[in-house]
């Protein structure tokens, strides 16, 4: 039995900042793995990507990480191009990969079901329905808000989302995603529609304007903690979710798990690449920044 089991792409991922350019593994699992790795946690990577990339797999396995690995006819590749401002970027997807379906689910079992989508098909709606009859699922909208077109990528509304919503115990979207979900500018507006369709726990990120939560009728203002430096902001939302899940794993109430998870995407952000830290990395930085 797992604590926690992501379902995600690795990506092959081309990173353009003005200050270098950088080729290398991505995805939300990727930075999601990386980041819950030094954490105290029994955990899984369901993944999928092609036979000439299972070097990507290796090395998650070097750290320590629990990996089933699955051959997709081709490895997902993003490009992502960031200006002076790391709050935006611009998108572009090379490959894709293939969907994921129940089998290669099945034999796990987990308290919290994590799924990374990172383009609309790549998890169809009825494996979010199988898994939420294993465990919790927490899910990253923002695959399923994503349509390629000649490999530029178009912001969509999810058709499913009524239907799939239900099913979704912890959501995570960022500003944009919200508003593409619910139709509302308003924060709190989006985070109540998405409440009103099923979600318990939904978690927006603003990026360096903290996040909110919304859960049980309560809303959660959880700062943002200002980095060192400002060197990649690339997988800053699932070093977020992965501390966010980890604190709610062992029972830490919705504040202290979205401190603890800003305070991770704080820390990451300082670096390219993933998270490297531990968790009394974390502790200390949240000590450090008492309010």
């Amino acid at each position: 039995m797992y604590d926690i089991c992501c379902v995600g792409h690795l990506t092959l991922d081309k990173v353009v900042t003005p200050k270098a350019a950088l080729n290398m593994a991505g995805g939300t699992s990727f930075y999601f793995s990386n980041a819950i790795r030094n954490m105290d946690v029994a955990y899984i990577l369901i993944t999928s990507l092609a036979e000439k990339e299972m070097n990507f797999v290796a090395d998650l396995r070097a750290k320590n990480i629990e990996v089933n690995a699955f051959v997709s006819s081709n490895t997902v590749y993003f490009e992502n191009i960031y200006s002076h401002n790391l709050d935006h970027r611009i998108q572009k997807v090379l490959q894709k990969g293939d969907a994921f379906n129940f089998e290669h689910v099945k034999h796990i079992d987990a308290s919290i079901f994590h799924l990374g989508p990172l383009l609309a098909d790549d998890i169809p709606l009825e494996l979010i329905k199988a898994l939420s009859k294993k465990g919790k699922v927490s899910l990253d909208v923002q695959g399923y808000l994503r349509n390629v077109q000649n490999q530029d990528v178009y912001a969509i509304d999810w058709k499913d989302k009524k239907e799939a919503l239900p099913y979704v115990d912890i959501l995570k979207a960022n500003e944009a995603e919200m508003e593409m979900l619910t139709g509302c500018k308003d924060i709190r507006k989006g985070a109540k529609a998405l409440n009103e369709w099923g979600v318990k726990e939904v978690v927006i990120t603003l990026g360096s304007k903290g996040s909110l939560i919304y859960a049980g009728d309560v809303f959660y203002n959880i700062p943002a903690f200002v980095p060192a430096v400002e060197a990649d902001t690339t997988g800053c939302g699932d070093t977020y979710m992965a501390g966010y899940l980890y604190q709610r794993i062992k029972n830490a109430n919705i504040q202290e798990a979205g401190e603890f998870g800003a305070a991770m995407a704080s820390l990451k952000i300082e670096a390219s690449g993933p998270f490297t830290g531990t968790e009394t990395d974390v502790l200390i930085l949240l000590a450090n920044n008492t309010r």
